[in-house]
């Protein structure tokens, strides 16, 4: 079992009530899909803000940085570094910023 220690916006801290980082147990392989599937079960208010319902797809305006590199395009299968699945470093969900 992992722990994986998890760095979200504020509006997404917020729906889900807590007022910081959030810590989730990850069962096996340490992957975006089982970081989000453990997430969603942990705080199912969450359901359908990070992904979309039906599709799964991420929602636009959201990335995901994993030891400081961006991962939002990578297959969400592949396995993370092992220093997000030890809990070494955090993983992050980011809010893009439009403009122009």
């Amino acid at each position: 079992m992992a722990m994986i220690t998890m760095v979200m916006p504020a509006h997404l801290r917020t729906l889900a009530g807590v007022s910081g980082d959030v810590t989730i147990e990850v069962d096996g392989e340490v992957t975006l899909r089982s970081i989000l599937d453990a997430l969603e079960t942990q705080y199912p208010m969450l359901r359908g803000t990070i992904r979309e319902h039906v599709s799964g797809e991420r929602r636009p305006f959201l990335r995901f940085f994993a030891c400081g590199e961006d991962i939002t395009h990578e297959s969400p299968d592949a396995p993370l570094p092992q220093e997000i699945a030890s809990g070494a470093e955090a993983f992050y969900v980011v809010g893009a910023i439009a403009g122009g």
